[in-house]
C-alpha cells in the first residue's frame, strides 16, 4: 500500500490517552513465565447458522441476530493505563547541561481496546499494541464483570498477545479456518470503538480482500481487509463470519482521519492460534529461517528469464551456511511454488515461511538455467542479524526510540580512543538520552557493549537483531555485558 500517494495513513485500532498526574508504580507488564504443555480447550459445539432456511429478509435478518447474540458474549473490552515519565529541563540545564538540575513528572495513560475469549479456561487473544508496556491490565465481561489480566505472552512481530483471567466457564468463541474465507462473504466486527460506554458494538460488511501485506505495521503481515465498521478501540475484537466462527482479529484501519473509512484489517485466526499455541507450549515464538534474499519477478524480468508468467521471486543473496546453502539453492533461481502453491511475491513467500518452525521440510519448486527443479528444504531458525535486516526503516528507527540510545561500529580508530585492546568485539553507543530507561539504568555514551543476554555482539545489526528477537519473545529485561574504560560490568536494561 503506497500510503504516501494515496494519503491514508495507517492506524492501530487501539486508543489511548493521557489521564492527569500521579505519583505510580514501575512498569511490570511483559510476558509472563507461565508455558506449559496443554493447549486451551477450544470451544467445539456445532451451531452452523447456514442450517436456517432464509424465505424472507425477515429470516435473514434473524439469522444476523442470532450470530451476534451467540458470538458478543464472547468478545472483552480491555482497559490499560501505563505510568509515563517526562523529564522538564530546568532553566539551569542550558548552562551547566547536569540532568540533576531536570524535574521528572510522572503521567497515567489509559488505553482503550477488545479481546475475545478463545477457551472456558479464561485464554483471551488481543492485539500486542492493545496492551503493550501497561502497568495494569483489565478485562470487562459481557455481563460488567470486571477481572484482572496477566499475559501469558506476547508477540510483537504479528501483534498478538495472550491474556488470561481467573474466572471459570467463560463463554468462548468457536474458532473457525481463516484459509478459506472468501472475498465477498459477509463478516461481523465486534468490539469496544472509541469508548468503553460503546462496548459491544456490531458492525456488518464483507470481506474485500485476503492475504494484505507491506503494509508496514508489523514483520509478519497477511490481513484479511473487510469494509465493516472499525475504530480505534476495535483493536484486538473479532472479525465473525456467517457461521459464528471468529476467523480475525481486528487489528488497524487505514484513514484519513484515524476513524472508520471502509478499510480495515484482521489478523486472519489460522496465524494467531498458531502464535497463541506456540507461546502456550514453548513460551516464546520461533520462526523458520531460509536464507536468502529475494525480488519479485515482473514482466521485463521474466521476458529475460524465459519464464511464461509473471510469477515467483529470483534469489538476489543467499546467506552463508544458511539452510538455502544446504539444499543446493543458488544466487538466480526463480522460486515459483512453496509446497505446491504458487509464489507471489517475496513478502509473502518470507511470511509463509517464516510461520512455519525450525526443522519443519518445505518443498520449493525453482525455475534454473531453462528447466524446473523440485528441492527439498530442511528450515533452521532466523539469527539476530538476519532479524534486523529484514525490519524496515521505521521499525529499526521505533526500536531505537525506545531503547533511547544508538550504537555503532566499533572501528580501529574508536577502540585507539577508548584505549580497548584490538581483540575486544562489540559495538559502542554513539548517542544517548538523558532521559531514557537506559541512562537511568546506567548505560552511558562511550559504553562498549559485548554482548545481549547469551548472544556476543559484533556489529549493529547483531545488537539490533538480538534486541528485536527478545523483544518478540516478550522478553521484558535484557542483561548487557559492558566495556567501561577496560572493565567489564554488567547492565540490566527494561525493555
Amino acid at each position: 500500500m503506497e500510503k504516501l500517494k494515496i494519503g491514508i495513513a495507517v492506524f492501530f485500532a487501539a486508543l489511548t490517552f493521557f489521564v492527569g498526574m500521579h505519583i505510580a508504580s514501575e512498569n511490570n507488564s511483559g510476558a509472563q513465565d507461565t508455558a506449559s504443555s496443554e493447549l486451551p480447550r477450544y470451544n467445539t459445539d456445532v451451531q452452523a447458522s447456514d442450517e436456517i432456511t432464509i424465505n424472507s429478509l425477515r429470516d435473514f435478518n434473524n439469522a444476523i441476530v442470532n450470530i451476534a447474540e451467540r458470538t458478543n458474549p464472547t468478545v472483552v473490552t480491555i482497559t490499560t493505563s501505563q505510568t509515563v515519565r517526562v523529564r522538564q529541563q530546568s532553566p539551569f540545564s542550558f548552562f551547566f547541561d547536569d540532568p540533576r538540575f531536570d524535574r521528572e513528572q510522572e503521567y497515567r495513560r489509559d488505553g482503550l481496546g477488545s479481546g475475545v475469549i478463545v477457551s472456558d479456561e479464561g485464554y483471551i487473544i488481543t492485539n500486542n499494541h492493545v496492551i503493550d508496556q501497561a502497568d495494569e491490565i483489565r478485562v470487562i465481561l459481557y455481563g460488567g464483570d470486571e477481572l484482572d489480566a496477566e499475559i501469558v505472552g506476547t508477540d510483537p512481530a504479528s501483534d498478538i498477545a495472550i491474556l488470561k483471567v481467573d474466572h471459570n466457564d467463560l463463554p468462548a468463541v468457536r474458532m473457525g479456518n481463516s484459509d478459506e474465507i472468501r472475498v465477498g462473504e459477509m463478516v461481523l466486527a465486534i468490539g469496544s470503538p472509541l469508548s468503553r460506554d460503546l462496548a459491544h458494538t456490531v458492525s456488518k460488511g464483507i470481506i474485500s480482500a485476503s492475504g494484505r501485506s507491506s503494509i508496514g505495521l508489523n514483520a509478519y503481515e497477511n490481513y484479511i481487509q473487510t469494509d465493516a465498521a472499525i475504530n480505534p478501540g476495535n483493536s484486538g475484537g473479532a472479525l465473525i463470519n456467517l457461521d459464528g466462527e471468529l476467523i480475525g482479529i481486528n487489528t488497524a484501519i487505514a484513514s484519513r482521519s484515524g476513524g472508520n473509512q471502509g478499510i480495515g484489517f484482521a489478523i486472519p485466526v489460522n496465524m494467531a492460534r498458531d502464535v497463541m499455541e506456540a507461546i502456550i507450549t514453548d513460551g516464546r515464538v520461533v520462526r523458520g529461517y531460509l536464507g536468502i534474499f529475494g525480488t519479485d519477478v515482473d514482466r521485463t524480468m521474466a521476458r529475460a528469464l524465459g519464464l511464461e508468467r509473471t510469477r515467483g521471486i529470483v534469489i538476489g543473496e543467499i546467506m552463508p551456511d544458511s539452510p538455502a546453502v544446504q539444499a543446493g539453492l543458488q544466487d538466480g533461481d526463480v522460486i515459483l511454488k512453496l509446497n505446491g502453491q504458487d509464489v507471489g511475491s517475496y513478502t509473502d513467500f518470507r511470511i509463509k515461511v517464516g510461520n512455519k518452525n525450525p526443522g519443519d521440510t518445505v518443498e520449493l519448486e525453482i525455475f534454473r538455467d531453462g528447466e524446473r527443479q523440485t528441492l527439498t528444504v530442511v528450515l533452521g531458525e532466523r539469527d539476530p542479524e538476519e532479524v534486523a535486516e529484514s525490519m524496515s526503516t521505521d521499525e529499526l528507527d521505533e526500536l531505537k526510540e525506545e531503547l533511547g540510545f544508538t550504537v555503532e561500529e566499533l572501528t580501529d580508530s574508536i577502540r585507539s580512543q577508548l584505549n580497548l585492546r584490538s581483540g575486544i568485539e562489540g559495538v559502542v553507543i554513539s548517542d544517548i538520552s538523558q532521559a531514557s530507561n537506559a541512562y537511568r539504568q546506567g548505560l552511558r555514551r562511550g559504553d562498549v557493549i559485548l554482548q545481549v543476554a547469551d548472544e556476543r555482539i559484533s556489529n549493529p545489526n547483531q545488537f539490533y537483531g538480538a534486541v528485536q528477537t527478545l523483544k518478540q519473545q516478550g522478553t521484558e529485561a535484557a542483561l548487557l555485558r559492558v566495556n567501561r574504560q577496560g572493565r567489564n560490568i554488567f547492565i540490566a536494561i527494561e525493555l
